[in-house]
């Protein structure tokens, strides 16, 4: 993988399944430019040495040299977070970068070599002739790799969702969110419209605090806008100047204590543009809180399944998304909400991704003949 770091949804899926197949027997040797926060215990963590003026020429490097290392110190099974040639294993936690470069991009685009690489690079994993094992966790994703690539069925095993029983409401629910809504100064009366997320072009941000700006005045005044993630703050910091509700917005950065922010809200939102999957979503759901979000996401189907909350259709509409937020905001159910939580959890499949994986990769390196204890 290119970089870890703590806060990003991949990179907690790859942590945890390669936390499992360490407890498992296998030895962990992990490749990357970067690497932020603590180094479990066992791993071989290699920080690749090359640099480059463009991400799409760094990356190349990155795979040729650890092609290069993989010949002279060779390993069982080499399992990838993001696309590339030479995988054994690709755990598909990116969306489909055909499908945003032909449909989200102008045509100009399709003659960069940022696009060449890209293009290259995911056509290396899901290309027929390719025989790269992929783990699948979003079905609308997996159609539109089939329609580009033609992928087969054989080389595709998909994933349920995968998320950290933490985030499921306990019984002191009520507790935990006063504690928070206390520490953050939020009154009872005031609504907390969450979004989370790190990468706050393709999740939406812009779309959301366009939407938050435009409620009707009196729910405004009560209603605080938090912002958990990890990226770039300053255009949004701006947006949210110009749009004359930044004493309303605050940014909490990226963070481990997500829990007691899902807790506490009244909403969350995540419009996105483009998203794999959208786990928080799932999260939000399973810890009471209703979610409004895009068609887009791969789990946005959870919203109506679990009956908490509202997708917005495609094409996105603006006006759309104001209407729906005021309507959510204006008529939070709280009480309801919990029990509806409560019945999903109680029902679906939505905890053993990782484990799931784990098996997955086992199996494959016993049929490739690797060692995999």
């Amino acid at each position: 993988m290119y970089k870890y770091f703590p806060y990003g949804g991949i990179q907690r899926d790859f942590l945890e399944i390669a936390l499992r197949c360490r407890r498992a027997g296998n030895q962990i040797k992990v490749y990357v430019l970067k690497w932020e926060g603590d180094v479990p215990e066992g791993f071989d963590i290699v920080i690749v040495p090359v640099r480059a003026f463009t991400r799409h020429r760094l990356y190349r490097r990155y795979s040729k040299w650890v092609q290069a290392d993989l010949l002279v110190n060779p390993v069982d099974l080499v399992v990838g977070i993001n696309k590339m040639p030479s995988l054994d294993v690709y755990y598909a936690g990116d969306s489909c970068f055909e499908e945003v470069a032909r449909n989200q991009r102008s045509k100009i685009y399709r003659y960069l070599p940022r696009y060449r690489h890209f293009s290259d690079y995911e056509a290396a994993v899901f290309d027929r002739d390719s025989s790269t094992q992929i783990l699948m966790i979003s079905k609308i994703q997996q159609e539109y790799f089939k329609k580009y690539y033609k992928t087969q069925e054989k080389r595709i095993d998909f994933l349920p969702p995968g998320i950290s029983r933490d985030r499921v409401a306990p019984e002191n629910v009520e507790d935990l969110a006063h504690t928070t809504r206390l520490k953050e100064g939020i009154s009872l009366n005031e609504r907390l419209l969450l979004f989370v997320g790190s990468g706050f072009i393709k999740k939406g941000l812009a779309r959301a605090l366009k939407a938050y700006s435009s409620l009707s005045p009196s729910l405004k005044n009560r209603t605080r806008f938090f912002i958990v993630g990890e990226d770039n703050q300053f255009f949004y910091r701006c947006l949210a100047t110009l749009l004359s509700i930044s004493d309303k917005v605050k940014f909490l950065g990226g963070r481990e204590d997500v829990p007691s922010y899902l807790f506490a809200a009244d909403l969350l939102i995540l419009p996105a543009l483009d998203e794999n999957t959208g786990t928080v979503i799932l999260e939000s759901i399973v810890s009471g809180t209703p979610v409004l979000a895009s068609d887009n996401c791969g789990y946005s189907h959870y919203i109506n399944e679990s009956g908490m909350g509202s997708v917005i259709s495609s094409p996105f509409n603006q006006k759309d998304l104001n209407d729906r937020l005021e309507c959510l905001l204006q008529n939070s159910q709280r009480e309801l909400m919990l029990e509806k939580s409560k019945a999903f959890v109680r029902e679906a499949d939505i905890f053993s991704l990782h484990d799931r994986a784990v098996k997955i990769i086992q199996e494959i390196g016993m049929r490739s003949g690797s060692y995999i204890p």
